[in-house]
């Protein structure tokens, strides 16, 4: 299988995440809703500290109109509960004007002492649907002003959707002074791997056969290529682990066993990227699975039938999900964004199970950066587990 270059090859060790339910995605029975579990700040803020508390490296807190709550200030409350995990936030470009995003994530990246990473969306807004060509372009400009902010004195844009002249970047200087916090991108299309190739830092993939991963990994390293860019790459999946194989099979099916699929697609059409390519290609990979979902030996498409987006999950046993992830670590993949159902036992599952066999680290900033520097100084103790 082809091994495709990352910046962060030299790295001994991934950065292993988990996720904030924020958009009204946590259950014990998929599709089933639950009080109990429903997107509060007081069960996701508990998510975000348990995960900090398991020792993952980063926590990816999603964006949703529809559902679920306002990502930035959900980000800011959780500057003052934790002080080692790193808040990937998600950004929806052209939400807001560029200029007033970089001081925000100025702002938030100086509340977080440097905690913070992004994740860039191009989605349709609500009331709004867009050419995917016009929504690419758009966030292709808002993240070169984002750039000039965070590297510049002043923010000089000339483009078909922004125009700005000398515009001071004092307000907008984030506490990373690297080139402001890693960006990850996700998207299927040309454009959007144009925007990643000459923008983003980290290519985030949804669950697919491995093979396929890698073919789209090469994609994305070409056009990076041609802007004189190395990335790194990373997987978005479920996770589903146990003492056996038996028995995480077994809770794959509890957790469908209450499933109603009419309601499993209404959950999946409220989401607003809920026609992307991507997603298309997560339906796919449903419909090639065999009889009981399973893609790859442990993959499971499962989830898939009650949300939107990355539907997929790794199931097996501790040393069958240690393998998994080595032979993606293998083919180039540095970074994890890991979630099961419900959010926090399954964060504990993983996290005293797996985690503690894993070298974690938290990925460099690849702005600058060249091969010969040493990575920074990862989070917490110093020590890379």
């Amino acid at each position: 299988m082809t091994v495709v270059p990352v910046t962060s090859a030299d790295l001994d060790g991934a950065e292993v995440s988990w996720f904030a339910a924020l958009c009204s995605d946590d259950y014990q029975f998929l599709g089933v809703p639950d009080g109990a579990l429903r997107s509060s700040w007081e069960h996701c803020s508990d998510i975000v500290q348990k995960a900090e508390q398991l020792g993952f490296r980063n926590i990816l807190c999603p964006s949703s109109y529809q559902v679920g709550q306002d990502t930035l200030s959900f980000v800011a409350g959780c500057a003052p509960i934790t002080s080692k995990i790193n808040m990937l936030a998600a950004i929806r470009c052209g939400e807001m004007q560029p200029i007033m995003l970089a001081r925000t994530v100025a702002t938030l990246d100086h509340m977080l002492k440097g905690r913070l990473t992004l994740n860039v969306i191009s989605s349709d807004f609500p009331g709004e649907v867009a050419d995917s060509a016009f929504r690419y372009k758009r966030s292709h400009e808002v993240v070169e002003i984002l750039r000039q902010a965070w590297t510049r004195d002043t923010i000089d844009h000339e483009g078909e959707v922004y125009q700005f002249k000398g515009v001071s970047t004092e307000p907008a200087r984030p506490y990373q002074q690297n080139g402001g916090p890693l960006l990850y991108f996700g998207g299927y299309s040309p454009d959007a791997l144009e925007l990643c190739g000459a923008q983003c830092d980290v290519y985030l993939m949804w669950p697919e056969k491995k093979d396929q991963l890698a073919e789209r990994m090469k994609a994305v390293h070409a056009r990076a290529e041609a802007h004189g860019r190395t990335l790194d790459y990373g997987l978005r999946v479920h996770m589903i682990v146990r003492d056996t194989e038996k028995e995480a099979r077994e809770y794959a099916e509890y957790i469908v066993s209450k499933l109603d699929d009419e309601y499993g697609k209404l959950i999946r059409d409220r989401a607003h990227d809920s026609i992307s390519l991507g997603v298309a290609h997560q339906a796919r990979a449903r419909e090639l699975a065999d009889q009981f979902g399973y893609i790859e030996p442990h993959m499971w498409t499962g989830i898939g039938r009650a949300r939107s987006g990355c539907g997929a999950a790794l199931v097996g046993s501790t040393d069958q999900i240690l393998s998994e992830l080595e032979a993606y670590r293998k083919v180039g993949i540095r970074a994890f964004i890991l979630s099961g159902y419900p959010h926090i036992d399954e964060a504990v599952h993983f996290g005293t199970k797996v985690l503690p066999e894993l070298k974690t680290v938290s990925l460099p900033h690849a702005y600058g950066r060249v091969p010969s520097e040493t990575p920074p100084t990862p989070l917490g103790n110093g020590v890379r587990r």
